[in-house]
Parts: structure tokens; sequence; C-alpha cells
């Protein structure tokens, strides 16, 4: 049914949590702000970190900007190896290849990083295009992503299914008239997921090929 799946890379390929949330509480030590719990920061899980820090903490665009450099000191030194592969992701891109599909990420994690995580873990080899937000802002959102990609690839969006866990994956699948699939086992809820028109729901990454 879909030559072309997308998958996000944190919540969905891999668990980000601790080198995420230990990034943010590093740039908010260096802004002087109170250190929140964990548990309170698992929002950044997935949407663009300026808009985040705007919208948890209430931060200006100077002060937004600022966390996203000081965070982006502690992450590709030491916060993006604290990071674990999810349970059958591999085993599901593997998979995927063998059925010839194309693969691709579309994450909004920049490119660097998410190209260094993949290849970390022995997964880039699964991928025949790295869609991914760039250092200088010129591809942020997921909307923008998923158009980097199609653009990147010459594939038609209808014929793309993405795979993601939180609500920015389905807007903006259905954004560029994609289809897409909650993963439940990330880091949105059921509720999120069914509240914002996922396509199709997955427990499991192995319940992906259910779709495909």
């Amino acid at each position: 049914m879909y030559t072309t799946i997308l998958f996000d890379l944190d919540g969905t390929l891999t668990d980000p949590y601790l080198g995420i949330t230990n990034s943010i509480m590093y740039a908010l030590d260096k802004l002087g702000r109170d250190i929140p719990s964990r548990e309170e920061l698992l929002s950044f899980i997935g949407p663009p970190l300026y808009d985040e820090f705007r919208r948890k903490f209430g931060m200006d665009d100077a002060e937004a900007k600022e966390a996203v450099r000081l965070y982006r000191e502690y992450y590709p030194e030491k916060g993006l190896y604290e990071n674990a592969v999810i349970d059958g992701a591999e085993q599901l891109l593997a998979v995927l290849k063998i059925r010839g599909k194309k693969v691709c990420l579309a994450t909004s994690k920049p490119e660097p990083y998410a190209r260094e995580i993949l290849r970390y873990f022995g997964l880039l080899s699964y991928f025949d295009f790295v869609g991914a937000a760039q250092l200088d802002g010129s591809v942020s959102t997921k909307t923008e992503v998923l158009r980097y990609v199609l653009n990147g690839t010459g594939v038609k969006a209808e014929d793309c299914l993405l795979v993601g866990d939180r609500m920015h994956d389905i807007e903006g699948a259905h954004e560029v008239g994609m289809k897409c699939v909650g993963f439940l086992a990330g880091y949105g809820s059921r509720e999120e997921l069914e509240e914002h028109g996922a396509d199709h729901l997955a427990e499991t990454l192995s319940d992906v090929l259910k779709f495909v």
C-alpha cells in the first residue's frame, strides 16, 4: 500500500529520555533557573526545543534562543549518547528493507545529531534518506521536515506512511497529505494520539507491519 515509510526518532526509534532531560537541566542551570524534576520535562521529547522552552517556562525570544544554545553545549557531547534503541526498531527496519520499502527519517532533531544517533546505534544503513531539522533554522517544524523529505526523495505524500509518537507527527503528516501511525509506547498518550486523529495506532513497533 505504501512505498515509503517515514519514522520519527525520539520516542519512536530511540528513547532519549535521559539525554534530553540532562541537556535541559544543564541549560536551565546555566540560566539560573530552578530545575524541575525529569518527569516535568517529558514534554520536551518531540516538539522543537525553542517552542517548548517558550511554552513550558514562559521564556521570551532571547532567553529561549539562549536556552537552545546552552542545550546544544551539552547534547552533542554527552546527551545524544544517553539514549537507547527501542525494542523491535532494528528488526522492523530490516523487514521493511526486505519488503522493498524506502525508509526515511523525519525528525525535528537537528540533522547532525540525528545522523550521529543512527550511526552510533548501527541503524543508519537502513535509511534511504535522513530528513531532519537544520541548525540554521531553515527547517524546524515537523511539517517542514516532512516537506524536506518529500522534496529530497521525490516521493508522493499519498504513498508515504509516517510512524511517530506525538501530536506533532500526526498534524505534520496530515498537513502534507500523509497518513500517520501513532506509536503508543512512545511519549504521547493514547488520548493525545486519538484526539489529533492518528490514522492507525500501534502498541509495538512490530505492529506497524499491519499497516504497510
